[in-house]
């Protein structure tokens, strides 16, 4: 059975037109009561038990390990950024001057300038892949010159499943197997897609995979999530976080100091990651897309959007063919003529919210989005077109 509109477990009002998840999520109704109920329990410290600084963790970790199809929670860490979850990955990294780090253009800071340090590091060489200048075909073409660009330097790929900007749909699948014909790395920055698009760990296999929990996964600002596969299961981490030691539940033997790790990614989680507020929240977030599944979700977004794209392309604007784009998000470029500042001004009477992008606009839409929101965004876009 399909997923019908779901507004009433958000409390957007009714004027508001909010098709800018992709910045920050709203918080649904469950959500919020959890923060809520966590701030006041901050009332009565005395009946915090030991257990609660790790065991509401596993459960949040088995959560998330269940909504990227991973077998194993023990390859989930919690942290709280792109950045610190990137910064892991290029800790454990050592390189040739001859190597290569893959990136895409105009790829979001965290996922750039950690690997433009590490290639300086080592003298190494960070390969950019533009995207093709055309509009005929632009997706797969882009896809085309990614797998090109892999080759015996590479080193690693770093990129995400979508473009942050545009929605630009990559094949993780074929890079995959690319990368593993070179043993390259592969590391995903999956913030614009984990919660809102289909992903299998089993079927992807990456080495790493890093997402912020703040817009598609309904967390708070401050969350994110980082899987980590067997090559960093003996790594070093950032910071010497003492809950991620051996035994470390024990809170009575505290300076017998432990030299080893727990298994797998615990090295890699932040220090306090037990946090009783952000936990809770986050916890009650990743349940309910676990009842909505990404794929419906997905479905959600391509019936309200598509008969929109169509309409828009009409009108001159340019959107990504849909083969090679996702549904919840996706970039609209507008045609030359269009006066940006006064869609802004039409856009802010309206109570529209959007991400602009240079002459772009980025859509990203969820659940709680109706035709009403579209059509008020089509009639302001035309509006602007005719005057």
């Amino acid at each position: 059975m399909s997923l019908q509109n779901q507004k009433h477990l958000f409390k957007i009002p009714e004027d508001i037109t909010y098709l800018n998840i992709a910045s920050l999520s709203p918080s649904f109704h469950s959500v919020e009561k959890a923060g809520i109920d966590a701030v006041l329990k901050k009332n009565t410290p005395h009946l915090t038990k030991v257990v609660d600084f790790y065991n509401p963790v596993i459960e949040l970790r088995k959560l998330f390990a269940e909504l990227i199809d991973a077998n194993n929670h023990e390859r989930i860490a919690t942290i709280p950024s792109v950045s610190y979850g990137m910064a892991n990955v290029a800790n454990n990294i050592s390189l040739k001057s001859t190597d290569e780090v893959i990136i895409v253009d105009e790829q979001f800071p965290s996922n750039y300038y950690v690997w433009k340090k590490l290639v300086d590091l080592y003298g190494a060489n960070l390969k950019v892949i533009k995207a093709p200048d055309t509009k005929i075909h632009r997706g797969k073409l882009w896809n085309e010159e990614i797998l090109n660009a892999i080759n015996k330097n590479t080193a690693l790929v770093a990129m995400g499943n979508v473009h942050w900007s545009n929605g630009t749909l990559f094949d993780l699948k074929a890079i995959r197997e690319k990368t593993n014909l070179h043993n390259s790395l592969l590391i995903i920055d999956g913030s614009q897609s984990i919660g809102a698009f289909p992903f299998s760990i089993k079927e992807i296999q990456p080495d790493a995979l890093i997402c912020a929990g703040y817009k598609w996964l309904f967390g708070p600002y401050g969350s994110a999530f980082a899987y980590y596969g067997p090559y960093f299961d003996h790594g070093n981490p950032i910071e010497e976080n003492w809950l991620n030691r051996k035994n470390s539940e024990d809170f009575t033997r505290l300076t017998k100091y432990e030299s080893e790790y727990k298994p797998m990614a615990n090295r890699y989680s932040v220090g306090e990651s037990g946090s009783f507020i952000y936990v809770q929240m986050r916890m009650a977030a990743l349940k309910q897309l676990l009842v909505w599944k990404p794929s419906q979700i997905q479905e959600y977004c391509k019936q309200l959007t598509q008969p929109y794209a169509k309409t828009l392309r009409k009108l001159g604007c340019y959107i990504e063919d849909d083969e090679y784009r996702t549904h919840h998000m996706f970039g609209v470029e507008l045609p030359e003529q269009v006066n940006i500042e006064l869609l802004k001004q039409k856009f802010s009477e309206q109570n529209i919210y959007v991400s602009f992008r240079g002459n772009y606009l980025r859509l990203s839409c969820h659940l709680y989005n109706t035709k009403n929101d579209f059509d008020k965004l089509v009639l302001c876009i035309e509006s602007v077109l005719n005057s």
